[in-house]
């Protein structure tokens, strides 16, 4: 039996901004519903239920209605049962009808698999509920494909795999009843843009077969459900539920600030040390832990501490693992099932598994830094005590962000989680799906995909010879395949293959998408995987194939990118007098050119290295800002170069803060002298093709963002900047005292 988790502040020397208890609360229960078939009623009892909380019984209610429905209550208060009820009630009346149920990730369509399969067992009728993902063998698909009640997929595999083959699947769309979309919350930003077109793809195939199919939403806690739930689907007749009445154990949510190590440049302890000093004796006494990191490099830095602290004679690779994207799928299952079954005392992730895939009873999470959302930050506090009390600690790094957070905790226990901002009408999206869409189905004069006019976007493809009209209806003419040319979650195509040269015969033990690998897999670069670490002895950029072998060494690699930015069209702007704000259209250019060498433990740096790798371009929007030159005489080049880069970098973090999206989300680049503006400029940038709508935005919110910037740069502890206010530039004399200056100014400029 495991111990119970406790967190003693007098054990730590940081500081501790937030000792806060969420008390438990007793579960509200309805009965089951009149009309639930006796089938079903044995089914729930199977599994020891013969009640319902009083969300569920709201929402099985509305389906059966008729209603589109929108479920939001916290992390394991049973949102699964809200849509699997009515679903295989109507399954039971009538065993012709299906239903798709769509996952932002293959892990947790893997893990509803399960908890649907346990639901059906003994039902009177043969339910088949399948997977079906880019993971599916062939053998399998056809069998799903021609009987499968319920499909479990994904956005990405509905989008090239599902859609543009729907002749295949005529039996699903045509007698398609429900379609399911679990974690709506993560349907925001460039992925939610996209996953929209591609709902407007489905409707319209639906319709072409006949069917009209309800939809059923489930999401963690946001402050726009019912908005964004309804720019998704493009629909009005949407019912919300969010009144959870399933229990909820007692948390303990810890925020801690590690030690000062140099208080006059306001540096401190790293968050990385300090998160393995607070998990690591947990996972010793047999407390299931989870410890979420921002990156994948974190999660192996971390996986290789939180190993070393175990007892030697343990099968420490057992024991504790690691989870994140670029793991095999057979990997990625064991270690599932490792967590369910209590085999893995601790993993470490990514946000791969924020979401909510029931693995087992965690009782700790540790935060490495903070997540980017408050909706994120619970979600992970979440994977923890989901059967019993619990405890979860944040701890700050030193970003601007983490600091204004951990140093402002009312923040964040206040303020509503962020609200999902999407743009399905951006015009390279939609141009991508209306080709896709032309590539299933004609599309008629006059036709909509969804609620845009696409009739502008056909008659530029027929000019370029995409599209041909005959008869009043518009028909695709290249042989090339739309959809795979469209990837909704990134904005380069192709991945870079990792392939271990040690073994007999060369293996792939993993894979990082294009945009990442210069920064991760670059020639020399130490790269690690499950722990382990591989020297990148040489990157084949042209055939997208990273060529690695095992080594011991004791430091690890981090690369960083220079980017430059080239203004293409301005939306509005410029306006203001000593600071002129815009927003428009950008091209962003990034280049990896060094690497540096990171000793373990120390973390100090013991060499450097150039990268050899193509610059790499971005079309999106961008809000900037413009230095008057009397203001920049007045400072001097270096320390306005230093202001600038203040400004950029508590702006990209405020920013990110008050749209509640995530701080990868956006860019940031000072330029003592823009090629475009010819001024000194700050550009903060949307790191998505296009952009989401984010720019005008931030446009919008100028004085807000300028005023929450220079307080997150006044209120910093440091005596003359540091890298939680100012950033790398913080050694430059005068550079705190610069960017209050031009925060300053530009607050008076608007």
């Amino acid at each position: 039996m495991s111990n119970s988790p406790t967190f003693h502040p007098a054990d730590y020397q940081g500081e501790i901004t937030l000792d806060h208890f969420v008390p438990a609360t007793p579960a509200a229960y309805a009965p089951l519903p009149a009309d639930l078939r006796g089938e079903l009623v044995a089914a729930l009892a199977r599994r020891g239920i013969e009640r319902l909380y009083t969300h569920q019984a709201t929402a099985y209610d509305a389906v059966r209605r008729g209603r589109h429905l929108v479920v939001v209550t916290p992390t394991a208060s049973g949102k699964t049962l809200c849509y699997n009820l009515p679903v295989l009630q109507r399954l039971l009346e009538d065993p012709e009808k299906r239903a798709l149920y769509l996952y932002p990730t293959k892990a947790l369509a893997q893990d509803q698999l399960a908890e649907l399969g346990a639901l059906k067992h003994g039902l009177p009728i043969d339910l088949r509920v399948d997977t079906y993902d880019g993971d599916t063998p062939p053998g399998r698909r056809t069998a799903i494909r021609e009987g499968g009640h319920v499909v479990m997929t994904n956005p990405d595999m509905l989008h090239t795999g599902l859609l543009p083959h729907h002749t295949r699947w005529r039996r699903l769309f045509s007698s398609l009843e429900f379609v399911v979309i679990d974690e709506l919350h993560t349907y925001r930003g460039l992925f939610g843009s996209q996953v929209a077109n591609v709902i407007r793809r489905l409707k319209r195939i639906c319709a072409f077969y006949g069917s009209s199919p309800t939809f059923i939403c489930a999401s963690a806690t946001i402050r726009n459900p019912r908005e964004l739930a309804g720019r998704l689907l493009e629909e009005e007749n949407i019912e919300l539920v969010d009144r959870s009445g399933a229990p909820r154990g007692e948390r303990r949510l810890v925020f801690y600030n590690p030690p000062l190590v140099n208080r006059e440049l306001g540096v401190r302890r790293s968050s990385m040390l300090e998160a393995r000093r607070i998990a690591a004796p947990w996972i010793k006494s047999g407390v299931q832990t989870i410890v979420f990191c921002r990156s994948r490099l974190q999660v192996e830095v971390m996986l290789s501490y939180l190993r070393q602290d175990l007892d030697p004679r343990l099968d420490t690779s057992r024991r504790v693992r690691g989870y994140r994207a670029g793991y095999l799928p057979l990997h990625r299952r064991e270690i599932e099932a490792g967590l369910r079954n209590g085999e893995i005392t601790g993993v470490v992730s990514t946000n791969a598994l924020e979401l909510g895939i029931d693995i087992g009873s965690l009782q700790a999470a540790v935060l490495v830094g903070y997540p980017g959302t408050i909706a994120s930050t619970w979600q992970q506090l979440g994977r923890a005590g989901r059967k019993s009390g619990s405890v979860g600690v944040f701890v700050a790094s030193s970003s601007p962000l983490d600091q204004f957070i951990v140093r402002h905790p009312e923040y964040f226990l206040g303020t509503d989680p962020e609200e999902g901002l999407i743009d399905p009408d951006n015009l390279l999206l939609l141009a991508a799906h209306l080709q896709a869409g032309l590539f299933e189905l004609p599309f008629e004069d006059g036709e909509r995909l969804g609620h845009a006019d696409v009739s502008g976007l056909l008659q530029m493809f027929d000019e370029d010879g995409s599209a041909t009209r005959s008869g009043g209806r518009w028909f695709w003419s290249r042989q090339a395949f739309p959809a795979e040319e469209v990837h909704l979650r990134r904005i380069l195509a192709d991945n870079v293959v990792i392939i271990d040269t040690s073994q007999p015969r060369p293996q792939v033990i993993g894979e990082m998408d294009q945009f990442t690998a210069p920064v991760l897999l670059h020639e020399e670069a130490v790269y690690l995987h499950e722990g382990a670490q591989y020297h990148v002895d040489r990157l084949d950029w042209g055939e997208k194939k990273a060529y690695v072998r095992p080594v011991e060494v004791d430091y690890y690699t981090d690369a960083l990118a220079s980017v430059t930015v080239q203004v293409l069209d301005t939306f509005e702007g410029p306006e203001g007098d000593v600071l002129a704000r815009s927003h428009g259209e950008v091209k962003i250019t990034s280049l990896a050119s060094m690497f540096k060498k990171i000793r373990f433990h120390t973390h100090e740096n013991i060499g450097a290295g150039p990268i050899h790798l193509p610059e790499q371009t971005l079309h999106t929007t961008g809000y900037w800002i413009t230095v008057d030159e009397g203001l920049w005489r007045s400072l001097g080049r270096e320390t306005l170069e230093a202001g600038l880069q203040g400004v950029a970098h508590s702006l990209r973090h405020i920013a990110s803060l008050r749209l509640m999206c995530d701080p990868r989300d956006l860019g940031a680049v000072a330029e003592v002298r823009s090629v475009t503006t010819q001024l000194p400029t700050v550009t903060v940038y949307e790191v998505y093709p296009g952009g989401v709508g984010f720019s005008s935005r931030l446009y919008e919110l100028h004085r807000e963002l300028l005023d929450d910037a220079a307080a997150l740069v006044r209120e910093c502890p440091c005596a003359a900047g540091c890298p939680s206010c100012v950033g790398p530039l913080h050694l430059v004399e005068g550079a705190k005292e610069a960017c209050l200056r031009l925060l300053s100014a530009s607050a008076l400029a608007v």
